[in-house]
């Protein structure tokens, strides 16, 4: 196992991550799935100047982007999406790419249930067909119900991987929302085995490992029993302190206004949060490497 992170929960230059990572001990990078942001060639430079790799690629579900919407033209760009972020993984050398099959707030069916359920089953099938030419496993990613109304747990991720049918299609084991969807989130663990494909590094408050109350030693050994030797991805996403306590939030986030996309600033407000102080979040990276390299070296 190695050490990796996320790129989407603080927009700021590649370059500007990639160093940070690459000083902390980080290995890998898992990029935002946002193809239009990322040169191949720039990006491959990038990354070998500071000695790390790309394990993989997220989609960011925001906006139309939305397997299960009622709107066949919406699904169909949906599918298309989800395929050029595995081709930007694929480009750059990549292992992965995480699927959320939903827009991350949506919390009630826009058709049937049943309905919905085959779309999603039929979208991700499309898109492990394609990855698969290309090399590339996908991960589904469940969330917690309060950020999605469909795959919220690991029992309901495995029916999706059983249903798609691919044996490139596994699961993206994301600790923060599994410490609240599962009732043993360590059975839950060894219950998905090999079909392990990602592993993304949260407390059960969203802070990094260490800040929180989960049993990392005892994650990091199960992870190790089932075989896994993957990337442990850095997600963290904290809680903003708005009120006195934490000067209105300015202890964490960056004086406004904000330079970003409007896209993923949304995405951003969606999780309760904004673009972080960089030292701020730096303390936040080297806080995961804290806790788990120690355990993984």
């Amino acid at each position: 196992m190695h050490l990796s992170t996320h790129t989407w929960m603080r927009p700021e230059p590649l370059e500007v991550t990639l160093k940070r990572a690459s000083s902390l001990g980080y290995k890998s990078i898992e990029l935002a799935g946002e193809p239009s942001q990322y040169a191949i060639d720039e990006t491959q430079a990038l990354l070998k100047k500071y000695s790390l790799y790309c394990w993989g690629t997220v989609t960011t579900m925001y906006g139309s982007r939305d397997l299960a919407a009622a709107d066949q033209a919406q699904r169909e760009a949906t599918v298309g999406y989800m395929k050029s972020v595995v081709d930007l993984a694929a480009a750059l050398g990549g292992e992965i790419i995480t699927v959320v099959p939903c827009t991350v707030g949506k919390l009630q069916p826009s058709a049937s249930e049943r309905e919905e359920w085959e779309w999603v089953v039929r979208g991700v099938r499309e898109v492990a067909s394609h990855a698969a030419k290309k090399g590339i496993r996908v991960a589904i990613e469940p969330l917690n119900r309060f950020e999605t109304y469909l795959i919220t747990n690991t029992s309901q991720a495995l029916q999706l991987v059983d249903e798609a049918n691919m044996p490139n299609v596994g699961v993206a084991f994301d600790t923060f929302h599994l410490s609240i969807e599962e009732p043993d989130m360590i059975a839950a663990l060894r219950r998905c085995g090999d079909k392990v494909f990602d592993v993304h590094l949260g407390e059960n408050n969203r802070l990094s490992p260490g800040d929180g109350s989960l049993d990392w030693p005892l994650i990091v050994q199960t992870l190790r029993e089932i075989g896994y030797d993957g990337a442990l991805a850095h997600e963290a996403m904290p809680p903003i302190d708005r009120t006195s306590r934490g000067a209105f939030g300015s202890k964490q986030l960056e004086p406004e206004p904000w330079d970003v996309d409007e896209g993923a600033l949304q995405f951003l407000k969606d999780h309760a949060s904004g673009v972080l102080r960089e030292d701020y979040y730096t303390g936040m990276i080297a806080r995961t490497a804290e806790t788990i390299l120690p355990l993984i070296k």
